[in-house]
């Protein structure tokens, strides 16, 4: 059974994401929250901007956000997530709700921003078009989302994966932005959604991190689709693929038993 249409992707994503915030926050937030500013910056958020954080995760951008000033909204799929975000955040304005359908009324933001929100969802075009609508006049839309193929602080579990001989599993599915995963692509579907100055840049950073903790918490832990296939398997399968991380990963070694992961990700902006 193969996921080959936005609701099956985005029943997918709800089943992955379910309870992962801790693991998220412990993990794959440190990697993401390197393009909190460039994001913020992209979107002109200042002091006074109402501005909506969609995908808020654990809140980074949203606490970066109320950090310069901005009166900030915030929304995430993901019941786990928003306790996350609250927490972190206090004081923020943050709520369940699931894109392309957010209860919030047309025109009410300056900006909107989202962290690696619109390559987890099924309908990316009815997605911008949802949040195009939530922006006033002139307000500003910046997203980032990962490239495709997917850079080495990514992919390397699922390049493990397939060195030991681990078959991808079809009811795993491919996101359906990824053919907009590059800054081209994502300037035309800005455009096509009726955004306008659309731009779009790749961000590129080294995620500088132990390789036993990165394993341990984000594979383990099932956070992402490789974290999936792995905690699938039997304890000897497992073992194998660790086996292969550490060969992989120990090409990226840097002094002090860390690694640095080269990640690079799309930050695409437009005006509504």
């Amino acid at each position: 059974m193969c996921c080959d249409h936005g609701m099956d992707f985005d029943e997918y994503e709800r089943e992955l994401w379910a309870g992962r915030a801790t693991a998220y926050e412990r993990g794959f937030a440190r990697l993401t929250a390197h393009t909190a500013g460039a994001l913020l910056d992209a979107a002109g958020v200042g002091a006074g901007t109402r501005l909506l954080d969609v995908g808020t995760g654990p809140g980074v951008v949203a606490g970066a956000a109320v950090a310069r000033g901005a009166q900030v909204t915030a929304v995430d799929a993901e019941p786990s997530m928003a306790e996350a975000a609250a927490r972190n955040v206090p004081g923020l304005d943050v709520r369940v709700a699931v894109l392309p359908d957010l209860p919030l009324n047309d025109r009410e933001f300056d900006a909107v921003t989202g962290n690696f929100v619109i390559n987890a969802v099924g309908d990316p075009a009815a997605a911008l078009a949802e949040l195009r609508r939530l922006l006033r006049a002139g307000g500003r839309l910046a997203l980032t989302c990962w490239t495709d193929p997917r850079p080495p602080a990514l992919a390397i579990a699922a390049e493990a994966i397939e060195a030991a001989g681990v078959p991808w599993p079809e009811d795993v599915p491919v996101p359906p932005f990824g053919v907009y995963s590059s800054p081209g692509a994502f300037e035309a579907l800005l455009a096509g959604t009726g955004f306008a100055e659309v731009a779009a840049r790749l961000v590129s950073w080294e995620h500088r991190v132990n390789p036993g903790e990165w394993w341990q918490e984000v594979f383990l832990s099932g956070v992402g689709s490789s974290g999936v296939v792995i905690r699938r398997q039997d304890a000897a399968t497992v073992a194998r693929i660790k086996d292969e991380f550490d060969r992989l990963v120990a090409r990226y070694a840097v002094d002090g038993g860390q690694v640095a992961l080269p990640a690079v990700a799309v930050l695409a902006s437009g005006t509504r």
